[in-house]
């Protein structure tokens, strides 16, 4: 059936859009079937390029057909094939857009969603766009009262971090992740969380922020009783005391390997830098403090 031909869909399509003497109103209703149609059709023939153009083009008529939803599904495809095509400038635009069509409709979850999703194609490509994309989908949910729901973004985001040696912005992530698990009471996330950053700044050769990070923490009565607190606590004493074979025992233990597998590789390798036998500190008497200080 020659309607069937999707280059002839479009062509009809465009027509119907275009305003002359005599058609003074765009025909959208019928042009975005013939797009949708078109769209399909070259994405069953596996011409990606093609059928890329006409989901933006469908999704431009249901948007001018008041449908966010449906052009923000479109959007989303037309997102798909630029990964297929390795566009990634217009795989972080068609997400992004997809987004914000599903935050017209209300919908916070899909407009993560669809950020998560170019977020994920965009790690190897542009892995400094995928971290805006993952931490924008963060904050929608987070905004939305759905941290529960936004656990798999903190991990994505922390292992971008990782593999860029972000350490620092990973930390940093990791202990919003444990505010956003205790916001939904995942106290065990929470105290995981807690031990990751002290060991990401370890991995940083940053010892006195991973002791100030552990001494922030035992502030919190979840933290302090927790298996994750007791490990911390006899990592950074093994620093203190430069025992190398001690830091390799505790960085093998059970409670590390519970851990996210990217905290995990980062412990197996500590020690990383040189250590030096330090003075006793703050965290020397770390069980006095907990008693006297944080009752």
């Amino acid at each position: 059936m020659a309607s069937a031909d999707p280059e002839k869909l479009i062509a009809k399509a465009d027509k119907l859009t275009k305003l002359t003497l005599t058609r003074w109103s765009a025909d959208w209703r019928n042009a975005t079937q013939y797009y949708e149609q078109a769209a399909t059709a070259f994405r069953l023939a596996k011409k990606h390029e093609k059928a890329k153009v006409a989901f933006e083009k469908a999704s431009k008529g249901q948007e001018m057909l008041s449908s966010p939803w449906d052009a923000a599904k479109h959007m989303e495809s037309a997102g798909a094939l630029a990964v297929e095509l390795g566009i990634w400038s217009e795989v972080a635009d068609f997400y992004r857009r997809a987004a914000d069509l599903y935050n017209e409709c209300g919908r916070a979850q899909p407009a993560s969603d669809a950020l998560a999703k170019g977020a994920r194609a965009l790690e190897d490509a542009k892995p400094e766009e995928a971290i805006a994309m993952y931490t924008d989908a963060c904050t929608l949910l987070e905004e939305d009262g759905k941290e529960n729901m936004a656990f798999d973004l903190y991990r994505a985001i922390t292992n971008v971090y990782i593999k860029l040696e972000k350490y620092t912005d990973a930390a940093t992530f990791l202990l919003r992740w444990a505010v956003a698990a205790n916001k939904c009471n995942a106290l065990h996330s929470q105290c995981k969380a807690y031990l990751s950053a002290i060991i990401v700044y370890l991995s940083a050769h940053d010892y006195k922020q991973a002791e100030q990070c552990y001494n922030d923490c035992c502030q919190i009565d979840t933290f302090l009783s927790s298996d994750q607190s007791h490990c911390a606590s006899k990592l950074l004493s093994a620093y203190r005391e430069a025992d190398v074979e001690e830091i390799k025992r505790v960085a093998k233990s059970g409670t590390v390997s519970g851990l996210n597998h990217m905290i995990i590789r980062l412990a197996r390798k500590l020690p990383t830098g040189e250590l030096v036998a330090m003075e006793s500190g703050s965290l020397e008497n770390g069980e006095a403090l907990d008693e006297d200080d944080l009752t």
